[in-house]
């Protein structure tokens, strides 16, 4: 469960003095991923190749969630590797899935009139919910005991329960509402 504290005002202030350029620690790593990275990709990428990853994520992650080997193979490896292996699988697919969808036609019923970059807002919402939702499930496959070194505040953004339920939603509510294929770029 979420705690509203955490994101109160001084808790954030705190969080930001306490920060250790010299030695960063793996939450500044995370959080300086999510911002640059939203920004890149959305500038780089464009509308419809960011709902192209989307979709690719998605498949994904029901591919990786319903593979009963992973399940049975964890059983004889060490939480490091299970972890691992999850991560690796999920990768490999998800790389697999985006080269296919790249190339068919799912790529094409979202561009229209030869523009396939869409509105800059567009963009940088989508890369935004792109980049937090492929850090969520990225993070949801860490095991528990390692998952406890990240700070509250990391966990709560990308981690905690509501904020699993909301990285994978948000994405699909954007999509209905601003319109994948929108015609009047």
């Amino acid at each position: 469960m979420i705690q509203t504290a955490i994101f109160d005002q001084e808790t954030v202030l705190a969080a930001v003095n306490n920060v250790n350029w010299l030695q960063p620690s793996w939450d500044l790593f995370i959080i300086l991923f999510f911002v640059v990275a939203s920004l890149i990709y959305g500038i780089s990428l464009g509308r419809d190749r960011i709902i192209v990853i989307l979709v690719s994520i998605y498949m994904a992650l029901a591919i990786v969630n319903q593979m009963p080997f992973l399940t049975e193979f964890k059983a004889g490896i060490s939480v490091n590797d299970t972890f691992a292996l999850r991560i690796s699988f999920f990768l490999g697919v998800f790389i697999l899935l985006f080269f296919f969808l790249s190339h068919s036609a799912l790529i094409n019923a979202f561009s229209h009139n030869g523009s396939k970059q869409g509105k800059f807002w567009q963009v940088m919402i989508y890369s935004f919910l792109h980049v937090g939702l492929l850090i969520s499930v990225t993070l949801s496959f860490f095991p528990a005991d390692l998952a406890s070194v990240l700070s509250p505040i990391t966990q709560a953004i990308f981690m905690g329960d509501i904020a699993k339920a909301a990285w994978v939603t948000l994405p699909v509510l954007a999509m209905a509402v601003f319109g994948a294929g929108d015609k009047d770029d």
